[in-house]
């Protein structure tokens, strides 16, 4: 015997689920046949936490050192505590629409449909 993980998936879908999933990729398939751009009609999205840093460049973060003194260190960047969920819009092109979420606002049906029109 031995151990393994897991496989993660997206979502555990139950069989009328899947037969719904199959059923509309046959349906795309079968679009994509008698219409050549149908694939740069479909419009995508993604959501994603976007963290407030301050960067700093390597010209800044460089110091004068002598021959014998050690190298500087310096400690790896860390996410600060300013962030916000940024909502992306993609066609077959790329980037289409783009729209940080204002603090404390829910991600929901509404605020899809504020952003969509």
């Amino acid at each position: 015997m031995k151990r393994v993980a897991a496989k993660f998936v997206p979502h555990l879908l139950s069989e009328d689920q899947r037969a719904n999933r199959l059923e509309m990729c046959r349906e795309m398939k079968d679009q994509l046949k008698t219409d050549p751009d149908f694939l740069s009609k479909i419009i995508t999205e993604d959501e994603s936490w976007c963290y407030g840093y301050d960067p700093e460049t390597k010209q800044q973060s460089s110091q004068w050192k002598s021959a014998s003194s050690p190298r500087p260190k310096k400690a790896r960047q860390v996410k600060s505590n300013v962030k916000t969920t940024l909502i992306c819009f993609f066609d077959i092109k790329g980037p289409i629409h783009f729209e940080f979420v204002p603090q404390g606002q829910t991600v929901n049906q509404q605020l899809y449909l504020e952003v969509l029109k």
